[in-house]
């Protein structure tokens, strides 16, 4: 169905209203701009801004319904055939080529990660989200997969795929504000999305098991310092 008049000015005015915040919030900091000087920026009054977006949190996290649904998007949208893990790593690698939002790989996201880690507010309100996110993938897996109430492994699989992509996007996070650019940063973290998705592919029961090859030869040396020690002994 196509959008109406009414319907499309007021997409525009909520997006206008969310990028002259998140101007002003790059600016300034999340914590020392106001909403009037957002309202007063946009050219609206304070009570529009309060009828798009319930609190000044939602005026910075504009996407966040959409960004708790992209997870659960995956596992619905997986083709046949394919696993969960699987349409994780799809959907990853192809952000990571994408250089997308919706995992933080996108040129900004180290500044938008400075505003979270310097207001407590933003803080307290990523923790909320990331837990609704995993509660939202973790029952669309069950709903998908038929697990029943009192089935634990759709939470286990939401916690330990959520771990991964977190892990990975704080890396690259981390590389950023390093100074690295995306273009250096890219290749790295593929190369390493590659083998946490290896891993949840295949479990890790086998991973850090010591070779018996390296074993042999520990032992091998344990005995010949015994045998010096007892000729020493002797002579």
């Amino acid at each position: 169905m196509d959008e109406g008049l009414r319907e499309r000015k007021k997409r525009e005015t909520r997006q206008r209203i969310a990028d002259m915040a998140m101007g002003l919030f790059l600016a300034r900091g999340f914590d020392d701009v106001t909403v009037a000087e957002v309202a007063r920026a946009a050219d609206v009054s304070v009570n529009t801004v309060f009828n798009y977006f319930g609190t000044k949190e939602d005026l910075f996290l504009d996407r966040q319904s959409e960004a708790e649904d992209v997870p659960s998007r995956v596992v619905r949208e997986r083709e046949p055939g394919e696993s969960v893990v699987t349409a994780f790593r799809h959907d990853f690698l192809e952000a990571i080529d994408q250089g997308d939002w919706r995992y933080g790989l996108n040129e900004g996201a180290d500044a938008f990660a400075r505003l979270v880690f310097e207001s407590p507010a933003l803080l307290a309100r990523m923790r909320e989200m990331d837990h609704a996110i995993n509660g939202n993938l973790a029952a669309t897996i069950a709903e998908e997969t038929g697990a029943g109430p009192g089935d634990l492994t759709p939470q286990f699989v939401a916690g330990q795929i959520l771990g991964a992509t977190r892990l990975l996007a704080r890396h690259a996070l981390w590389r950023r504000q390093a100074g690295d650019s995306w273009q250096r940063i890219r290749p790295e973290l593929r190369e390493q999305a590659e083998a946490l998705f290896d891993l949840l592919e295949k479990g890790i029961g086998d991973y850090g098991r010591r070779p018996l090859v390296q074993a042999a030869q520990h032992g091998g040396a344990a005995e010949d310092h015994e045998h010096e020690h007892v000729e020493g002994d002797h002579g």
